[in-house]
């Protein structure tokens, strides 16, 4: 399930967008506290957010510029303004689409699935299939699956485990992995990877793998080998 962070402070239209976006399948995501917005969207991981430009405290465009620095995730502007400039100043600072307001909501859902399509390729390659302690670890879907069934894990989950098992046996740090999947530690809590974690470790017990990544105390963690 594609989870969308849809940053808007308008509660009506927030509770509509999150009712349709639902009925699509869509796990939608908002803000209550305008000052947390990137500590919200560290938490999230969503694969695609939604900014309005005009927000209280700072306006979207602050925010769109935050979350570039330290991630690609595709963004969608919606303004109610009518101002070219806007639509300039979304595309120059990375966004990947922009809806003028009132929108046709058929219309932003055309958008968000061209978007996705076109982000995240879902035509998963051999070379993408790993098998790990009897698993079949499938890293274009975001995927783990055995004989007890199959799992969705989220991007970071993804990267996390991916990272382990290219060590397996050996001890991966929690700087190297924050590193690697976040560059800048500026907005990750201190408890954003263990959470990660913990979530992974969740959905690997689904599969019978509950004890398949160890934590060293003050070290980090490690993915069990097949012995």
């Amino acid at each position: 399930m594609f989870k969308l962070l849809l940053i808007e402070d308008d509660r009506t239209l927030f509770q509509e967008m999150e009712e349709r976006l639902s009925q699509w399948s869509y796990e939608v995501h908002g803000i209550s506290d305008f000052s947390r917005v990137m500590e919200v969207f560290t938490d999230v991981d969503p694969h695609l957010v939604i900014i309005d430009i005009q927000l209280p405290k700072f306006d979207g465009f602050h925010w769109c510029r935050l979350i570039r620095e330290h991630s690609n995730v595709p963004i969608i502007f919606l303004s109610s303004r009518d101002h070219p400039t806007d639509m300039v100043m979304s595309m120059n600072l990375g966004a990947d689409d922009f809806v003028q307001k009132p929108f046709h909501f058929d219309v932003l859902i055309a958008k968000i699935q061209a978007i996705l399509r076109r982000v995240y390729n879902y035509n998963t390659d051999q070379n993408e299939l790993k098998t790990w302690l009897g698993a079949t670890i499938d890293y274009e879907r975001n995927r783990v699956s055995n004989d007890d069934g199959t799992v969705d894990l989220t991007k970071n989950e993804m990267l996390i485990l991916k990272q382990l098992i290219e060590k397996k046996s050996k001890i991966v740090s929690r700087e190297e992995i924050i590193h690697r999947l976040w560059e800048d530690e500026r907005f990750v809590s201190d408890n954003t990877l263990t959470v990660n974690v913990n979530r992974l470790r969740k959905k690997l017990a689904e599969l019978g793998l509950g004890d398949a990544i160890e934590t060293k105390v003050g070290q980090g963690y490690v993915a069990r080998d097949e012995s």
